[in-house]
Parts: structure tokens; sequence; C-alpha cells
């Protein structure tokens, strides 16, 4: 489990194509600290497991499920992505809970600089629209970030200095694909509903 609060960006060395799937590596100094054989680490808001380790980088293997839900198959030797370790138990949930499990991907619409933040709306696929509501959470390539506005079709978040300056948010230029997750109590709560026979809109008996 993760929080979206970003620990570095990290740097990508190679995404070598293995049939369907891939091998992505990475080069980092935070988070191969103390990085071994099996440990997750979330790209982008996706949970990888790191299948090997060198001075500074780490090695995970891409599965085409991934590759298809994802940006990580567009990754260039050069591109900076952001990297995060899983929370430890007891420790703080800056962000919210976030699986690293993307729903989806949407391109930015727009960037509106203000004087100490900026306003960007992204496109919001269709399937994913009922999860996302107005100061709602939603993890946008990784990032633990607040819904300013949501519509039917597009979203908005106001992104502060820091995280303009510390994640890949802050280089997207309008066009770019992101990963999305929306937030798992949603979608738990539908479930739930269903399968008590609830119709959306109306609360269990």
């Amino acid at each position: 489990m993760f929080t979206g609060i970003i620990e570095e960006l990290g740097e990508v060395l190679a995404l070598e194509r293995e049939g369907d799937s891939a091998r992505l590596r990475l080069r980092a100094s935070v988070v191969t600290e103390d990085a071994a054989h099996g440990d997750s680490i979330a790209v982008n808001g996706v949970c990888l497991t790191v299948v090997a380790t060198g001075e500074g980088e780490f090695t995970a293997d891409v599965m085409a499920e991934t590759l298809a839900r994802s940006n990580l198959g567009t990754l260039a030797p050069g591109d900076r992505v952001n990297l995060e370790r899983p929370t430890r138990l007891g420790g703080r949930l800056g962000g919210h809970l976030v699986q690293g499990h993307v729903d989806g991907t949407a391109a930015i619409l727009s960037r509106a600089p203000g004087e100490n933040w900026e306003a960007v709306a992204f496109a919001l696929p269709a399937d994913l629209a009922r999860y996302v509501v107005e100061k709602g959470s939603i993890t946008v390539d990784g990032v633990s970030l607040t819904v300013v506005s949501a519509a039917d079709d597009h979203f908005t978040v106001g992104l502060i200095p820091t995280t303009l300056q510390l994640t890949t948010l802050g280089r997207k230029r309008v066009g770019d694909v992101v990963n999305l997750e929306v937030d798992i109590v949603g979608k738990y709560v539908e479930r739930l509903l269903a399968d008590r026979g609830v119709s959306s809109g109306v609360s269990a008996p």
C-alpha cells in the first residue's frame, strides 16, 4: 500500500520489450537505499516488483496488462518518473490509501498558472467518472491529489509549488498522458451496495 507522496524523481535507463511484456530499468538514489529482490516500488503510480538492484538503480518487469492500462509502455531513456516505496505499518498517511493498481489513463486538457499554484484539467474516462467527486482523492501518476471540480468527462486539481517542483506533474504538457487510480473506497462501496441489490444513489436499509 502507498500514500501518493512521491519520494523522488527517478530516471529511465532502459525499457526493453520482451514479447507482450517489458523490463524497465531505472536510476534512483532514495528508493534503492534498502531495495531488495521482491520489494515493491510504485513507478508513476504503478506498483512494480523489484527483480534486480544495482548501484543506485533497480529493474522491474512490466506485464502486458500493466502496459495496456498505464503509460509505462511509452517511457524512453532519460524520462523522469515518480517513485514511492510502500508505506510502513504505523507510518504517517500523508496522502490517501493508494494501491498502485492503475485504473486507466487520461490526457491533460489544460494548465492555468495561478500566483502560487496551478490549475490542471484532465480528461476523465467514462467508466471512472462515477468514482471521482469534488473534494475527493485521486492518484495522478502516483501523486495523491484532491479533486477541485469534477464533471462527467473531466476533472481539475490544484498543484502547489512543492508538487510542481518535486514530481513529474510540473513537467507535463497539455496532451501528455497520465495514469489514474481512483479512490478504492468508492469501488468497494459500489460493490457492496450492488451485492445487496441497492441501486446507485439509494441508501441501503
